[in-house]
């Protein structure tokens, strides 16, 4: 394990799941630790605040840089998702939706980028999902959020690669976390209503049997020590499968297959 001994680092949504397992692995590679999260962490340092609230996410890391003199590494990874059918989904909780998972990732990076070109570099991970490269169906607008986050960390890589930031988006498959019952359902999905709870049944068996979230924060700790990390990574070696098919069958018959697994 590469060493961190010395570095700051800095995890949103770092109180459970992925989140908390990141936080583990850097602290186990010697890390100063801190979680921003709306709740404290009753295991590391944290700084409490919302990422959809862009001044509160500034103050958080403005005061976490003053008091540990940089900031090395951010990993966006507070996230929740939503499921059921796109035209039954409210506009307002799309338009939560994106306010975490993306809105969450600029308010982060914003706030951190100064601090990052100050002391000459440092690295921003971004927790995206597989669903970004295969979008599947009744989880429309998280897929959605999650295309829009890896793409936004790719077109960063290139804007902030003078500055000596390292940008990569790492995407998971299947985690086995309390992120599947905290999943906010469709109370109503009408004419849906049999397809949707089929699929989200699958999606659900799928996450109850997925990889640790021990596995995802390998692969985060590993991108925050490359030199040169790529734009993304997907996360489980049947995922990583998954994500080669996808760029190499027709789109149509990929999107095909999604169909008939939900």
């Amino acid at each position: 394990m590469k060493s961190f001994k010395g570095k700051t680092v800095v995890v949103t949504g770092g109180t459970s799941g992925i989140g908390l397992a990141v936080c583990e692995r850097f602290a186990a590679a010697g890390a100063n630790v801190v979680c921003v999260a709306r709740r404290a962490s009753d295991k590391f340092f944290s700084a409490c605040a919302d990422v959809s609230d862009e001044a509160a996410v500034a103050a958080a890391i403005d005061g976490i840089a003053e008091r540990f003199g940089r900031i090395d590494v951010l990993v966006c990874n507070a996230g929740f998702g939503i499921s059921g059918a796109a035209e039954h989904t409210a506009a307002e909780d799309v338009k939560r939706l994106f306010e975490v998972n993306f809105l969450g990732v600029h308010n982060s990076v914003r706030a951190v980028l100064p601090h990052m070109r100050r002391c000459g570099g440092g690295h921003i991970v971004v927790v995206s999902s597989v669903a970004a490269l295969l979008p599947i169906p009744y989880q429309s607008y998280y897929s959605a959020s999650k295309a829009a986050a890896s793409s936004f960390a790719a077109a960063l890589a290139n804007e902030v690669a003078p500055f000596g930031v390292k940008v990569c988006a790492v995407l998971p498959g299947d985690v086995k976390t309390g992120f599947t019952s905290a999943r906010k359902k469709n109370e109503y999905d009408g004419a849906y209503a049999a397809r949707a709870a089929r699929a989200v049944s699958a999606m659900e068996r799928d996450e109850r049997g997925g990889m640790p979230p021990q596995a995802v924060a390998r692969v985060v700790l590993r991108q925050a020590g490359r030199k040169a990390p790529p734009p993304q990574v997907v996360a489980g070696a049947k995922y990583k499968l998954f994500a080669l098919l996808a760029k190499l069958l027709p789109r149509r018959l990929v999107n095909y297959i999604l169909g008939r697994l939900y």
